[in-house]
């Protein structure tokens, strides 16, 4: 009887010991989200459409480069045949067609990218990275002068000069 005594004593004194600690609050080791004010996120959704821009002239850049590769080859082969006087009138016409498209493709592309820096000079939260991006337009200029010339070999490297400068810009906005 004296042993089943201590045991209902231990039972109660161990009992508040139970309650207290289910009550105990526990502390998150989670970190709470950082809430960001609306002129913060209005500054990140500038700049990550400024970067979106600069993306996308990059990559109509490269296609448009990729493309003026094999036109190019083939308009230098037609105007050697056409210097021999080895062209067909409709060869010829065609191949001037070709080169008015490619030269109103280069000046796209120069207007392209005078939107884009006017764009990043226009707005403050962008205006830091106009510094860098500034001058791209003139590279592009560069490359419609030398596509007017009949040099679309030269232009298309000069616009590889003008994706290199927009991925330099692109990479300062990360």
């Amino acid at each position: 009887m004296r042993k089943s005594l201590i045991f209902a004593l231990m039972c109660v004194m161990l009992l508040p010991v139970g309650a207290f600690s289910q009550t105990k609050k526990r502390s998150s080791t989670a970190k709470r989200p950082r809430t960001t004010t609306t002129t913060e996120q209005k500054a990140f959704d500038v700049e990550h459409e400024g970067a979106t821009q600069i993306a996308n002239q990059i990559k109509n850049l490269t296609r448009f480069i990729y493309l003026l590769g094999g036109i190019a080859k083939g308009l230098e082969q037609s105007d050697a045949a056409i210097r021999r006087n080895e062209a067909s009138p409709s060869l010829i016409e065609s191949t001037e067609a070709s080169k008015a498209k490619v030269r109103a493709t280069f000046q796209d592309v120069r207007a392209g990218l005078d939107k884009l820096e006017i764009d990043f000079r226009a707005n403050p939260v962008l205006q830091s990275f106009y510094y860098k991006l500034a001058g791209v337009a003139d590279g592009a200029a560069k490359a419609e002068q030398l596509a007017a010339a009949g040099q679309f070999d030269q232009g298309g490297r000069s616009l590889l000069n003008v994706i290199n400068r927009l991925t330099d810009v692109l990479l300062d906005m990360k």
